[in-house]
């Protein structure tokens, strides 16, 4: 319990503190913002702080945090460390430096911002990269809230035979909604609704919380008749406290897979993620003033590694290592026991129903920065419906025929989403790279960019060539930490050295 309680002053303390000193070296101004000099009713609307760091929250906070935090609290709870200083000093910085680079470039996409600092080349590998993977987002976060909605309503005694626990029934109308948002402007439904969902999202988080510190117990977890793992109900109450990482330190995953980096990848949006990079552009389309960028988008991060912490540390409070993965980490299933078990019924439909709008409310926004990305791409008029309109029908088609795909069982969720969590952490890598150039060009500490995008750039070619749906496809490289260490080790000293290189150049220019 103790080291939860440090993670969680230490995350405070990095928005105060070193939020602070990423700001003073971004050096906000008084300069005119996007959104007062566009206003175009559309995508570029000035809205209030508060407002923006709740929309922000609910942009970046989809089953990340949640789901990705549970199934990373399979290592144990040095997950914690990850959480808290991957947002601090990686995440944190990333999503301010994605929405303030766009805002001083008038809004553009994450792909339109990194070929302005990376090059050509990169610009187009990044809006290719950046449309598949907020596709696969929305498409993850579609088909998530749908399965915890049936959950939920079979668990609340709905029937089983009933449409509304029909998961394909949830899909469709979550498509639908999902097709509305995209389609219209930023302040009708997005502006509007997501405080709330925000403030909930935050009640949900502090619930948990709670219940966490003070009803730990141990949830069994047993096989049903078809030899699938399930909830089961304990005769007795089996107590259980957050375990302290000095007494975990070593790798408690049950099969043993290796911590680096598995576990990087695993909590994605709760540590870091290039997907908030898609995102943070739409806020900066919104902010009023650039001194809003410290609060709105290294401050939302910061709150989302707070929820990461959380579901995290519940993770390893109410089930063993074992049992957590049996259940298939963090899912529908471990969420609501957790919430049942910490809130009770009440706080159960609260909690789980907070954790439905969370997927959601990203994965329409997901869809919108698709859409505005391709429009970037073409210089298309966003402003006239007709184009949002041709653009909208293939984007939400697509990721229709993928959800539906992986609800009627011919495509794996499990697929699309690791491919998601690896796609995710390359671009925040990118993200990163992009983020230290701009600095090099201005003159300023880049440091802040290039420590954390060069341990993301390690992070990333490892995974990439040991995990079984990339390279360690291939027998001899699955799971091979001798061959995949060095390699990823390498390829970051390279790109570290690639830039030094670039940055000595522009320095002597």
């Amino acid at each position: 319990m103790i080291s939860f309680i440090l993670c969680f002053i230490i995350l405070i303390c990095g928005y105060l503190f070193y939020g602070k000193v990423v700001d003073n070296i971004m050096s906000p101004d008084d300069r005119e913002t996007p959104a007062v000099a566009i206003n175009d009713g559309v995508d570029y609307v000035v809205m209030p702080q508060w407002k923006l760091f709740l929309v922000q929250l609910l942009n970046i906070a989809g089953l990340g945090p949640i789901f990705g935090a549970l199934s990373g609290a399979a290592w144990g709870p040095v997950v914690f460390l990850w959480i808290t200083f991957g947002t601090v000093f990686a995440g944190a910085v990333h999503d301010y430096f994605a929405g303030m680079l766009s805002e001083r470039n008038n809004g553009a996409s994450i792909s339109e911002v990194t070929g302005i600092y990376l090059g050509d080349a990169m610009k187009n590998v990044m809006r290719v990269f950046s449309v598949i993977l907020l596709i696969m987002v929305g498409t993850v976060f579609a088909v998530g809230p749908a399965g915890l909605l049936k959950t939920l309503l079979i668990n609340s005694g709905v029937s089983a035979d009933s449409i509304f626990t029909s998961p394909v029934f949830w899909l469709a109308i979550i498509i639908t909604y999902y097709f509305i948002a995209t389609f219209i402007s930023v302040d009708k439904i997005i502006g509007k609704i997501y405080p709330i969902f925000g403030i909930c999202l935050i009640i949900m988080a502090v619930g948990v919380a709670f219940g966490t510190l003070t009803n730990g117990q141990l949830i069994p977890v047993t096989l049903d008749d078809a030899g699938k793992a399930v909830v089961a109900q304990a005769d007795t109450v089996t107590k259980s406290a957050i375990p302290e990482i000095w007494n975990n330190l070593s790798n408690n995953h049950p099969k043993g897979t290796p911590i680096w980096s598995f576990m990087f990848i695993t909590v994605a949006c709760g540590a870091i993620s290039g997907f908030h990079a898609t995102q943070s552009p739409l806020m900066a389309r919104c902010l009023k003033s650039e001194r809003q960028g410290r609060f709105v988008f290294y401050g939302a991060m910061v709150a989302e590694g707070i929820i990461a912490l959380i579901w995290a540390a519940a993770g390893c409070t109410f089930f063993k290592g074992e049992d957590l993965l049996a259940l298939g980490g963090g899912g529908a299933t471990t969420v609501y026991a957790i919430c049942t078990t910490t809130m009770g019924k009440v706080g159960t439909i609260l909690a789980m129903l907070g954790v439905v709008a969370c997927p959601i409310t990203s994965g329409d926004t997901a869809f919108r920065s698709a859409r505005l990305t391709i429009a970037d791409w073409f210089k298309l008029d966003m402003g006239n419906w007709k184009t949002r309109l041709i653009l909208c029908i293939p984007v939400l088609g697509v990721g229709a025929f993928l959800g539906f795909g992986n609800t009627l069982g011919f495509i794996d969720y499990q697929v699309i989403w690791r491919y998601f969590s690896w796609s995710n952490q390359t671009l925040a890598m990118i993200v990163l790279w992009a983020g230290a150039m701009y600095l090099v060009q201005n003159k300023r500490n880049y440091w802040i960019c290039v420590v954390p995008a060069t341990f993301m750039s390690a992070v990333s070619i490892t995974y990439f060539v040991m995990a079984p749906e990339c390279l360690g496809m291939i027998p001899a490289l699955t799971n091979n930490t001798l061959v995949a260490y060095p390699v990823g080790i390498i390829a970051a000293i390279a790109f570290l050295a690639i830039f030094l290189t670039k940055a000595k150049k522009a320095e002597a220019a």
